[in-house]
């Protein structure tokens, strides 16, 4: 009877350790959600002022050529 209780036991704490672990990639998963969503924002910004950028160069080119 010894045996099988400490099977189930071990199986009990081998789920609970599993479900700890689950939780953490979540977590990890969501701050990482974040950080990607930060960086997306800040490329589409960077990519707007660059793209301001070489229409006012374009428009400033047009009006140096002789």
């Amino acid at each position: 009877m010894l045996w099988p209780m400490i099977a189930i036991a071990l199986g009990f704490l081998g789920i609970a350790v599993l479900g700890v672990l689950a939780l953490r990639v979540y977590v990890e998963v969501r701050r990482l959600s974040g950080q990607v969503a930060r960086a997306s924002r800040r490329i589409a910004d960077a990519s707007r002022d660059l793209e301001r950028a070489a229409e006012d160069l374009a428009r400033t080119g047009r009006t140096v050529r002789p």
